[in-house]
């Protein structure tokens, strides 16, 4: 096959700035441009970010879009551009790339298969796409797949290919999910071995709310093999001669940090914030939670604020004041006994001939998250959260206490992996103090507490959840698989009965 010199440029667009996708898109061509290539592909409606979602509802923001691939055809030359975009054809709206050409958009591809499952919702917005054209331009035959397209073993590739295509083109804006990497690489090899062709595959990178893409472009020949890749969760312009060359490989510890790093880093940003606060109680979650924040966002923009009560131990103090310094960000100690005393004065004479019991438990964690967000408020910090999956799926959390807060890095997290990911975190370079890592897991809200008071162990726990949740067994099925019934039936009850909190948690 003809040799081509193709740049891939896996980029962090923004949804809704138009103006600043457009600046990036323009910025990116005239780099390509310098090197000479015959094709510069941008991802998935990078134009608009994605996903634009109820943003398509507007019509200003359908034109603005519309008017900014109009601009693109000035920064072209004779070099060919495909741009991700809004296409609108008689009030119908098209997920669609855009190939650009001397002054000219040359034609227009619209995605034919829409997802609609998950955390995509595109059938709500768009209209599929009918043709799975081919374009030819300097002798060169191919065509172009949007995401989704190429997921699809009868989708718009074979027929592409039958039409004489040799290259194949895939603008994508695909989130990362654990060991989505590896699952999307085999799909696009067999694509490549079964059809004979080569397959460029640029991804978007960055977080968006609760969705995170990971980049990791590719250059697929057409024998299965990836000639090149794109790094992973960094924005780069990759250029692909057909040569095949070293990649390297990334640990799944790395690949879960890094997905965590810059899914708050985005997150923080795009939503206008530059510093965050976050609650240090001396355990795994914040000390994670806080390490991750330093990584995404700088040392000088993290506030870490230890909130002591009775039933906080000298040891919990310690390893908070020696996270903070060994990440050398801002600590602050606020007591909370004062403020619990009034509540416990104030409630007295209500609370009358009743025992300690959870709701003294949650006032100590409401007036914590009270404190965290009048810092937010005076400094303009964003709160984060710590709350862990296991934690979150069985409600062991306090709603308006500790689940106050503006973003939560570990949402997605199971507690033995929060576990694995501060040992590999420790493994660059120890931030983390080692205690914490060895202590037993506890809230410190009554007198000796224990997380293992009121959960299974957490390996144990965080099994019967994988298969509960994400595998969609039932209580009979796991039953079936030896976990002992007590247990089974406890935790399922706690995970349905806590979607009222899930509901109002913030994202992650």
């Amino acid at each position: 096959m003809q040799k081509l010199r193709v740049a891939l440029c896996q980029l962090d667009f923004t949804v809704g700035d138009i103006t600043g996708n457009s600046k990036k898109i323009i910025s990116a061509i005239g780099q390509c441009k310098k090197e000479k290539c015959d094709f510069i592909v941008f991802p998935e409606l990078a134009v608009t970010g994605y996903p634009p979602e109820d943003l398509l509802l507007k019509d200003r923001f359908i034109e603005e879009n519309l008017q900014a691939i109009k601009k693109m055809k000035n920064y072209v030359g004779d070099t060919v551009v495909i741009i991700g975009f809004v296409h609108k054809k008689e009030r119908k709206l098209y997920n669609s790339a855009a190939t650009i050409y001397k002054g000219s958009i040359v034609g227009i591809y619209d995605k034919m298969q829409l997802p609609n499952y998950g955390v995509f919702d595109e059938e709500r917005y768009f209209e599929k796409g009918q043709r799975p054209r081919v374009f030819e331009i300097k002798g060169i035959r191919f065509g172009i797949n949007i995401c989704e397209d190429i997921w699809h073993r009868e989708g718009p590739v074979s027929q592409q290919v039958k039409k004489g295509a040799r290259y194949i083109f895939t603008l994508n804006a695909s989130p990362y999910h654990f060991r989505k990497i590896k699952e999307r690489e085999k799909i696009i090899k067999n694509i490549c071995r079964r059809n004979h062709v080569c397959l460029f595959y640029v991804n978007l990178i960055g977080g968006q709310d609760e969705i995170v893409f990971d980049g990791q472009s590719l250059m697929v020949n057409e024998k299965g093999e990836i000639l090149k890749r794109g790094k992973l969760f960094e924005e780069q312009i990759i250029i692909c001669q057909g040569k095949k060359e070293s990649i390297e490989a990334v640990g799944e510890c790395e690949e879960l940090y890094k997905a965590l790093v810059t899914g708050l880093r985005d997150y923080v940003h795009k939503n206008g914030f530059k510093k965050v606060v976050i609650g240090l109680s001396g355990g795994i979650d914040s000390s994670l939670a806080a390490t991750i924040a330093v990584d995404a966002l700088g040392k000088e923009n993290v506030t870490g604020v230890f909130m002591p009560s009775r039933f906080s131990s000298k040891q919990s103090f310690q390893d908070a004041k020696e996270l903070s310094e060994n990440l050398q960000i801002k600590f602050l100690e606020i007591p909370i006994e004062n403020i619990f005393c009034s509540y416990l004065v104030t409630l007295k004479d209500f609370f009358s001939n009743k025992s300690f019991d959870i709701t003294e438990e949650n006032i100590q964690a409401r007036i914590r998250g009270n404190l965290l967000m009048a810092l937010s408020n005076k400094f303009g910090y964003l709160v984060l959260t710590t709350g862990n999956k296991s934690e979150m799926s069985v409600g062991y959390t306090t709603l308006y206490g500790d689940m106050a807060g503006g973003f939560a890095p570990l949402k997605d997290l199971y507690k033995t992996m929060v576990y694995r990911i501060a040992e590999w975190r420790n493994s660059m370079g120890t931030v983390i103090p080692a205690s914490v890592l060895t202590r037993e897991p506890t809230a410190e809200l009554r007198e000796n507490q224990k997380d293992m008071d009121t959960l299974p162990s957490y390996e144990l726990l965080d099994e019967i959840l994988k298969e509960y949740i994400e595998k969609d067994k039932t209580y009979e099925d796991l039953a079936r698989m030896g976990y002992e019934r007590a247990v089974v039936k406890k935790v399922i009850r706690m995970v349905d009965k806590s979607e009222y909190k899930r509901r109002q948690s913030p994202p992650g």
